[in-house]
């Protein structure tokens, strides 16, 4: 049996908005993500720890940042991509654990939703997705409410 783990990690600054699109869930705040697509944090780590386990590089070897075509796009479309690659190369997604690093919004109320909308978009049962978060005690960017970062691992086996 192949068994492939993989990390991903990624930050994204406030701008003005009125919302923040957290693993494909619209969350109400008094700010949204600033980045080149939709700027969903969590959706990005997940999917560099999917290339990360296929030693495939991350989004901006696929998705070039400097591409126009690829402003504003929903994370959907990296993702996608990711998990495709994987079932091609003969794995199956075992489980992703996501840590979501932010003082606000607040994760909790929405984590279900988003567990959700992540396992059918990679059509992954919800059992095998952990979605969690935590502050950083008021410490860094972070924690001066400047930005939202995530990490995610993911665990593949030959299918």
């Amino acid at each position: 049996m192949d068994i492939r783990l993989g990390n991903g990690f990624d930050v994204h600054r406030f701008r003005d908005g009125d919302h923040v699109i957290l693993c494909g869930v619209k969350i109400p705040h008094s700010q949204a993500l600033d980045g080149h697509s939709d700027a969903d944090v969590g959706m990005h780590a997940v999917t560099d720890a999917l290339y990360g386990a296929l030693a495939e590089g991350d989004i901006g070897q696929h998705f070039q940042p400097s591409d126009p075509q690829w402003k504003g796009a929903a994370s959907e479309i990296f993702l996608d991509h990711a998990v495709k690659l994987v079932r091609s190369r003969g794995f199956e997604i075992s489980n992703i654990d996501l840590t979501l690093i932010c003082e606000r919004p607040k994760i909790g109320p929405h984590a279900s939703e988003m567990k959700e909308r992540m396992s059918e978009l990679m059509t992954l049962d919800a059992s095998r997705i952990s979605i969690k978060a935590t502050t950083s005690e008021r410490l860094g960017f972070t924690g001066r409410e400047e930005g939202i970062a995530a990490i995610a691992t993911a665990a593949l086996v030959s299918a």
